[in-house]
């Protein structure tokens, strides 16, 4: 199989490859091809996806199979990589023309953390990206914003308008009441400063919620 992976590659490239082969490939130097087909099985029946392959902890994992901590390692830091790429990718796009920049800029941040973050994306009169800081990091259900730091980072680079943008752990991207009152917060607080919020984007794992598309903005 590690043979016929190598073809793969060397004829149709490496993002020609399955998810199984992917791990295989990159567990290949590390035992011989019996081995690491048990480890690739064990870690699908161990995790059934790569979301939750991500999210292991790398004590957990290196006990799955047997494989051990260096390839756990392994493993892990090449996701983390991936992830990193993403987010490379994800920061080219510099001007911000609808919510779906706005979900294709942060998911790769956001989508699968365990708790609550919420980040302001600072943007010019012509939509460009001036900066986008994490604000404020909670639990699993909600997260403490302090508005001060916000309109502080605003007023620091003569933004014109900005962007909230958080998560939902819990898979659910509705807005709940919570988040409703901060968004009027934050508006209320950006106006003395002549700024605008022009959304608040929540990003969960079963979708996205725009506060702009929903009328609430």
């Amino acid at each position: 199989m590690i043979k016929a992976i190598t073809d793969k590659i060397l004829s149709r490239g490496v993002e020609s490859l399955e998810e199984r082969e992917l791990l295989t490939s990159l567990l290949e130097c590390t035992a011989d091809e019996r081995q690491v087909e048990q480890y690739v099985d064990a870690i699908y029946a161990e995790c059934q996806s790569l979301g939750t392959l991500r999210r292991t902890p790398l004590q957990r994992l290196r006990m799955v199979g047997g494989m051990g901590l260096g390839r756990a390692q392994l493993i892990l830091s090449a996701m983390e990589l991936g992830r990193r790429v993403a987010l490379l990718d994800a920061d080219r796009r510099a001007v911000i023309k609808s919510n779906d920049d706005v979900v294709n800029m942060m998911r790769p941040l956001l989508q699968e953390l365990p708790h609550e973050e919420c980040w302001a994306i600072y943007l010019s009169a012509s939509n460009g990206v001036l900066d986008k800081i994490c604000i404020s990091r909670g639990g699993v259900q909600s997260t403490v914003v302090d508005i001060r730091r916000v309109m502080k980072r605003a007023v620091e680079l003569l933004a014109s308008q900005m962007i909230l943008v958080h998560n939902h752990p819990s898979g659910s991207p509705q807005a709940s009441q919570i988040d409703i009152d901060l968004t009027k917060r934050v508006k209320e607080a950006a106006q003395i400063f002549d700024i605008k919020v022009v959304d608040h984007v929540i990003i969960a794992s079963s979708g996205s919620y725009s506060f702009r598309a929903a009328g609430l903005l």
